[in-house]
């Protein structure tokens, strides 16, 4: 069939686009922040668009975990519990596992110059109290496997995931990885550079579920701490 030229529906596209690269920032960075309410008038106002490309928006992040929605009460920022944890990092440390599995066979010097290089950008950066640097040393290691891997399918995955982590990073920023995950690091490298693929994957497991627990225990203490004060 031939390619559509209607310019009215590559238009609604890219209204739809915008708010929801919008309010799925605003969302990460906390901006709106965990159990606010998402008013339409107030929404469409901020991004100065109609209700539909909004409402289109609030729908797939809905499909993705961040808001939350109750039919004629609700529709709220997904406030963050120990269970986001314990429901994500599993997940994402099963992806990163095999991303790792299947990146070692094509791991160049180069790829094992750059795993190292973060892994030092991610201590200085945990040293120095830097909560986002951490982290995002912490996505340039792993993501060397996840190009590495060649895998369209596992980029995609982790890619549906990414404002799900990013959220439960930066709002939780307290919570820094400590010299285990550098040295969970090292031993992932190890294991690349000698081409155990089972056993870098495992490594990445291991470090990816580490990093869950850390979280999850923040987040139960800060809901421990929340009761409190209520």
């Amino acid at each position: 069939m031939p390619v559509p030229t209607d310019p009215a529906v590559a238009e609604r596209q890219l209204l739809r686009d915008g708010a929801y690269v919008a309010l799925r920032d605003a969302i990460v960075a906390g901006t709106l922040a965990p159990g606010e309410r998402l008013r339409d008038t107030e929404l469409c106002a901020w991004l100065h668009l109609s209700r539909t490309p909004v409402r289109d928006a609030l729908a797939r992040l809905e499909a993705e975990g961040l808001i939350e929605t109750a039919p004629q009460r609700f529709t709220r920022v997904r406030p963050l519990t120990p269970q986001d944890a314990q429901d994500s990092f599993p997940l994402l440390a099963a992806i990163h596992a095999l991303a790792a599995q299947l990146a070692v066979p094509h791991l160049t010097s180069g790829d094992l110059t750059e795993l190292r290089l973060a892994n030092a950008a991610f201590v200085a950066a945990m040293d120095g109290g830097a909560a986002m640097a951490t982290y995002a040393a912490d996505d340039r290691f792993h993501q060397v496997f996840v190009v590495a891997c060649e895998n369209a399918d596992v980029a995609n995955a982790l890619e549906r995931m990414d404002a799900r982590l990013q959220r439960l990073e930066r709002l939780r920023s307290g919570a820094l990885p400590g010299h285990r995950s550098a040295a969970q690091h090292e031993a992932i490298i190890a294991r690349a550079e000698a081409g155990d693929a089972a056993g870098t994957a495992e490594a990445t497991r291991e470090n990816w579920l580490a990093l869950g627990e850390l979280v999850e225990r923040t987040l139960t203490i800060a809901d421990a701490e929340g009761a409190l004060a209520r």
